[in-house]
């Protein structure tokens, strides 16, 4: 065969494969050489999410370069949450000072409207006594929901959730609304639920109770609020079915907005903070809250609890 290729086809042979066993070469030293650096760069992030990240190469290569960067990057990280942690420890001082500041004069000013509106007083008075009253505990449950609501923002507010049956979730919340509802003439009917769920039971039961006091609130007289419990696979669903005027499907994403009043409830009162509250405790717990409605058909709020500690 060398006969037949001669000497020139050998050579041409010989050099195609030295050609293509140095290319492989180059392409298994390119190889590890990536997975050196990937290794390196993978370290690193170990590192970096451990805290115990440091520059280690002080020479002109691209690692080295990239490593100087990952520390100053990770420096501005630090600096930056050290400015939150200051900030959130100044919102929480300022939270604590409201609420002890505001307590007192308003607890003063209800205790004083109270005495007043138990003596006999010309009409007139009478009148100014009573809408004295009624402003300040308007202002008592606006300051206090504001609270509720700052600290649930910041982090305040520590959720403890536990494996809890929700039929004591609905012995909790519905008799705090029934002399409302029973003001208004409205029938709550709330069939036995079984099953438990995974909830912290003060914040849950809040959360609820705003929901079934927005049903009351905006349900007609001599209505039905019908809390309807059903558990499924992740979540355990509560609700909240009411026979009021219905939200308009535009406005079905803003109720749940903080301080948003639909211009059909003008007229009801209300600061718009309590359907806010309950998504947030809600949320803060694993779980949500939604809605279903159209015009003239009432509303259904949907709680969903979770089943079970994830």
């Amino acid at each position: 065969m060398a006969d037949w290729l001669g000497p020139s086809g050998i050579a041409a042979i010989t050099a195609a494969a030295a050609g293509i066993a140095g290319a492989g070469a180059a392409v298994l030293l390119s190889r590890r050489k990536t997975r050196r650096i990937m290794d390196a760069l993978n370290t690193m992030l170990d590192r970096a999410i451990n805290g115990s990240f440091s520059e280690r190469s002080f020479d002109e290569s691209l690692l080295s370069a990239v490593e100087a960067k990952m520390a100053r990057f990770l420096a501005l990280c630090a600096l930056s949450a050290q400015s939150l942690s200051a900030e959130k420890k100044q919102i929480k001082e300022l939270i604590s000072d409201i609420s002890h500041q505001t307590k007192t004069p308003l607890t003063n000013i209800l205790l004083y409207s109270q005495l007043l509106g138990e003596r006999r007083l010309p009409a007139d008075c009478a009148l100014c006594v009573n809408a004295l009253s009624a402003q300040a505990q308007k202002l008592d449950f606006l300051i206090g929901s504001l609270v509720k609501m700052s600290r649930l923002e910041t982090g305040m507010i520590t959720m403890t959730p536990r494996q809890n049956p929700v039929q004591s979730l609905l012995d909790a919340v519905i008799p705090q609304i029934g002399p409302k509802a029973e003001a208004r003439e409205i029938t709550i009917e709330a069939p036995a639920a079984e099953g438990t769920a995974y909830y912290d039971p003060k914040w849950t039961a809040e959360a609820l109770a705003n929901v079934l006091d927005n049903a009351v609130k905006y349900s007609p007289r001599q209505s039905v609020i019908r809390v309807a419990a059903r558990p499924y696979e992740l979540f355990f669903r509560i609700d909240v079915t009411d026979q009021g005027p219905g939200i308009a499907e535009e406005e079905q994403s803003k109720i749940f907005a903080r301080f948003y009043r639909s211009p059909a409830a003008a007229q009801q009162e209300g600061v718009g903070i309590g359907l806010f509250l309950a998504r947030e405790i809600l949320a803060s717990g694993g779980g949500y809250l939604k809605v279903a409605s159209k015009p003239g058909q009432g509303c259904v709020f949907s709680l969903f609890l979770p089943a079970q500690k994830s």
